[in-house]
């Protein structure tokens, strides 16, 4: 299985409420996509313009079709242009 902890960071609150519904909208998506195993966005508590989405899917091939998808490309590409994003991934 593939984790993948992306963490999304801005400073503006107009750009990261962007990226937040854009976040949101590719969850409701990715959670339909063959190998999905699990797939959610948590927003900070703490710092509003923060959030986090965790994704795990079955083995590559499965996150490869993901990331092939037009809805990947379309709201990757929104919460890119809104701010910082940071991705770790593991393998087990």
């Amino acid at each position: 299985m593939i984790r993948l902890n992306c963490f999304f960071k801005s400073g503006d609150s107009d750009d990261y409420k962007k990226a937040l519904r854009a976040a949101v909208m590719l969850t409701d998506c990715s959670r339909k996509h063959e190998g999905n195993v699990s797939y959610d966005t948590f927003q900070s508590a703490t710092h509003a313009a923060v959030f986090m989405i965790c994704e795990t899917w079955a083995d590559n091939e499965a996150l490869d079709k993901h990331s092939a998808t037009p809805e990947f490309a379309k709201y990757v590409a929104i919460i890119k242009e809104c701010g910082e994003l940071k991705i770790e991934r593991f393998e087990f």
